[in-house]
């Protein structure tokens, strides 16, 4: 493989793993390659919210030792890596792009970091992201709005905006995110990435600051289905300073990587496809499924008669959660305190009213309607109890279908300031949603580009814990398109 040492950026984890190998190239070449990269495309992009050079070098250097005194590689050694501002990093900022928490810096490493860091991957910063994970557009954040690669007039997706568009650009080999109700998968889609939301208990959660614990989900956006094999195979597993994390055996995810769908059984939810959809869309999703049933895939309509309430029962369970979660920042034990009070409650109030931003104010004030003594039956467990009853249709259809398919979003990414109206802007989480209330893994991969030269996403959903089903299904369309290897032009 021959590529000029001031393009390293462009490679995949797999192809930079294989130069590294072969001492073809080192980790501090591929490392200042990246940097270099961040700074031609930052100010057009504005995806980090930290930048850690000085270390991430350090890293790459240590790295180099290793590969001079011949010591054996992970497959993510030397690989630069973009982390989520919601992630918890030692001795760096960890933000949620919030004034509440601009200035906190951890003094441990989220799990999941943990085990990149025992990978050897290397970090190269933190990314934007909607506040708290607040959103579906990083036009939440209280830093910056980050920019779409593909056209920086549009959004990259959110609420991990940062991590979709860093991956895009090339200034990070792969980034972790987070995914509460498809702020992994969406961003992927508008970006023309690989995102995957594991299933809930796969991946600790142990140092991802909280938005609804039930919900929370760590998982990787990649450049293509084997990247995403490789990172997830680091940092799944069980945890325990996670009580949520699962103890299933972890498979060895790259088993999946095999250009075979025949006989696989894909679930088509009818119901959800018919409502509204932008036409392109439809489309690329028409498209895709007429090429898994070219490959010798058995499509089978299904319905999930549930799925129509998914997006009214997640933003009440989300809020009341988040509500709750949101109570811990209040000026006394750590992030931002205001400087002007004179009583207890002024100091509670004003703290929270000056760093909080309108879309944290607007889903606390939600959540704790919804969870108040007037209304907690009315709302919040009646939509407990419809949660389980969509998890109940996933149950039933995945006793006929392997795989379920659908788009990721229902429109490719859309301007910046274009969804003024939250109501709109929650929409765009409507095929996404019903994956978190049932704690289900699905990935999304590129399936097209529309009229104006925008990716658009292919949701493929698996049962609990078959991460591997879903991310051959994947790896087969990827090999049979070429919608993975078309780059933004920066």
């Amino acid at each position: 493989m021959e590529v000029k040492s001031v393009e390293l950026y462009k490679l995949t984890i797999h192809e930079a793993n294989e130069l590294l190998r072969k001492k073809e190239i080192s980790a501090r070449q591929l490392t200042e390659s990246v940097l270099e990269r961040i700074d031609q495309v930052e100010d057009k992009i504005d995806a980090f919210n930290t930048i850690t050079a000085e270390k991430a070098l350090e890293e790459a250097e240590a790295i180099d030792k290793m590969i001079a005194q011949g010591e054996e590689l992970s497959s993510l050694a030397g690989i630069p890596m973009a982390i989520k501002d919601n992630i918890c990093t030692l001795d760096v900022k960890t933000t949620c792009s919030s004034n509440m928490l601009k200035d906190f810096t951890p003094p441990y490493n989220a799990t999941a970091v943990e085990r990149l860091k025992d990978k050897n991957a290397v970090l190269i910063g933190k990314v934007n992201m909607d506040e708290f994970a607040m959103g579906s557009s990083t036009e939440n954040s209280a830093f910056k709005h980050t920019k779409n690669p593909w056209n920086t007039e549009s959004v990259p997706g959110g609420s991990s905006g940062g991590s979709a568009a860093s991956v895009a650009a090339d200034q990070a080999f792969f980034s972790l995110g987070s995914d509460t109700g498809g702020s992994i998968r969406q961003p992927a889609s508008f970006c023309g990435l690989v995102g995957l939301k594991p299933t809930y208990g796969r991946v600790s959660r142990y140092g991802l600051v909280a938005l609804a614990s039930s919900l929370d989900v760590v998982g990787p956006i990649t450049k293509d289905v084997t990247d995403c094999a490789l990172v997830l195979n680091a940092i799944a597993g069980h945890d325990i300073r996670d009580v949520t994390s699962s103890d299933s055996p972890v498979d060895d995810y790259t088993i999946a990587l095999k250009d075979d769908v025949k006989d696989l059984k894909i679930g088509i939810p009818k119901g959800l496809l018919d409502r509204e959809l932008d036409n392109e869309v439809k489309a690329s999703i028409d498209r895709a499924i007429e090429l898994y049933e070219g490959l010798g895939a058995k499509i089978v309509d299904i319905e999930l008669p549930h799925a129509q309430y998914a997006l009214a029962v997640y933003y009440i369970i989300a809020c009341a959660e988040a509500s709750s979660s949101m109570a811990r920042y209040d000026g006394i034990r750590y992030g931002y305190r205001s400087e002007d009070y004179e009583t207890l409650e002024e100091l509670y109030k004003k703290t929270r009213s000056e760093a909080f931003g309108p879309e944290v104010k607007r889903r606390i004030m939600l959540g704790n309607f919804v969870i108040g003594a007037d209304y907690y039956e009315d709302y919040y467990l009646k939509a407990l109890k419809v949660r389980t009853l969509i998890r109940e249709d996933f149950v039933e259809a995945f006793k006929k279908v392997d795989i379920m398919l659908s788009p990721t979003s229902p429109t490719s990414a859309f301007k910046i300031g274009e969804k003024c109206d939250p109501m709109a802007m929650y929409l765009s989480d409507t095929y996404t949603v019903p994956v978190n209330l049932s704690g289900l893994p699905a990935i999304s991969i590129p399936c097209g580009f529309d009229s104006n030269g925008l990716p658009m996403g292919l949701q493929l959903i698996g049962d609990l814990f078959n991460e591997k089903q879903i991310l051959q299904a994947a790896y087969t369309f990827e090999q049979n398109t070429d919608y993975h290897i078309k780059k933004p032009i920066l």
